[in-house]
């Protein structure tokens, strides 16, 4: 978090209604990552001792509820320039210096923010972040190109736009119209405006797909899903166990409805558990006799199918057996082939390793065979 030198302030501009954001309530309120856009757009200037943010005259009752004794809050006007007018006269008197955002700019990086402040605290008047424009340019009528235009000395505007206080509010008196931002009334005004670093990260959100794009951006709102399994099974009678689908030579079978596979019963409700979808028994009742000495690779092929259903990846599964015999190891990297083939991932995100009790409980009297497992999903 940036923390901002004595005497500037930030202005927030989030008085729009954003037609072109679709349906539903005005872009700046929507959800974003968890938190509405608004949210994050102030969070990221909270290193400002003095804050106003401009906001529509019928969000103000919401505004009051969520940030009063935050933020200054002022009644936004019909037109983008009169608003950050109204917002420039809160501070009048208040501050040495300004920084002007868009509220629908949630992920400007701090990096932005100390650019324009940098500029400014070595005595630019103004200055404004931006990005070299690096496509080619077309003039275009009726669906075609017209002429192509050149490309060298345009920029892409970006925000925060930063000022001396008393110059952008003389500008913004000495021009007002509307303008398409801050940059446009103090060239009118004679001041010169010193262009900081841009970033691509500091998108504006306009149109219903940024905010897929905003989304994608914050990496951390990714929607990853974590699920715990564990399971146990008594030894009987057999000359064989059968452990995350290989049949292991041994002198006692395990005890189950079904094949009594310990580690892939732990892995499918560890699946499940990830999905908040229950365990095996929700799905496959052993009260249901069609589930007698079932191929446990049933259950586990249908907890990956929801996965997919639902648009998640397995990211990695990890299971652990627990026991005093037979030995796991030998068998670990067939085991973990055997998984990785049933969930459709790569063989390298299975584990399959083994541990004893040290003699102690059911296990270390060898009783049978306890499982642990851990899967990690992944929102597609």
């Amino acid at each position: 978090m940036i923390r901002a030198p004595e005497g500037f302030a930030a202005l927030i501009t989030a008085a729009g209604r954003g037609a072109r954001a679709g349906d539903g309530p005005p872009k700046q309120w929507r959800d974003l990552g968890g938190q509405p856009v608004l949210d994050r757009t102030l969070a990221a200037f909270a290193g400002f001792s003095r804050i106003v943010l401009v906001v529509h005259p019928d969000d103000m009752a919401q505004a009051l509820n969520r940030y009063a004794g935050r933020v200054t809050l002022v009644e936004g006007a019909a037109t983008r320039a009169a608003s950050v007018r109204a917002g420039l006269m809160a501070l009048s008197g208040q501050a040495s210096h300004v920084l002007i955002h868009d509220g629908a700019r949630p992920l400007v990086p701090d990096t932005v923010i100390q650019g324009v402040i940098d500029a400014l605290m070595q005595g630019a008047p103004a200055a404004a972040p931006a990005l070299p424009v690096s496509d080619a340019l077309w003039r275009g009528a009726k669906g075609r190109v017209t002429a192509t235009a050149s490309r060298d000395g345009l920029f892409r505007a970006q925000t925060p736009q930063g000022f001396v206080l008393d110059r952008i509010i003389a500008a913004h008196r000495a021009y007002p119209q509307d303008a398409a931002d801050d940059v446009e009334l103090a060239l009118k005004s004679g001041i010169e405006v010193a262009i900081t670093p841009g970033s691509e990260d500091n998108l504006k959100i306009t149109f219903p797909a940024d905010f897929a794009r905003a989304e994608r951006n914050l990496g951390g709102a990714m929607d990853i899903r974590l699920g715990n399994g564990y399971d146990v099974h008594a030894f009987g009678p057999g000359d064989h166990v059968t452990l995350c689908g290989i049949r292991i030579p041994h002198d006692a079978g395990l005890v189950g409805h079904s094949d009594a596979d310990v580690g892939m019963h732990a892995l499918t409700d560890a699946i499940y558990g990830a999905l908040a979808e229950g365990d095996i028994g929700q799905h496959f009742p052993p009260s249901e006799p069609q589930w007698r000495g079932a191929d446990s690779a049933i259950f586990l092929t249908h907890a990956a199918g929801m996965a997919r259903n639902k648009g998640f990846r397995i990211g990695n599964a990890d299971v652990t057996l627990i026991c005093e015999a037979p030995r796991i190891g030998p068998h670990a990297p067939e085991m973990a082939q055997r998984l990785a083939a049933i969930l459709g991932i790569d063989a390298a995100r299975i584990s399959v390793k083994a541990t004893t009790s040290e003699g102690l409980g059911f296990t270390g009297r060898r009783e049978g065979i306890a499982a642990i497992a851990t899967a990690t999903l992944i929102k597609e």
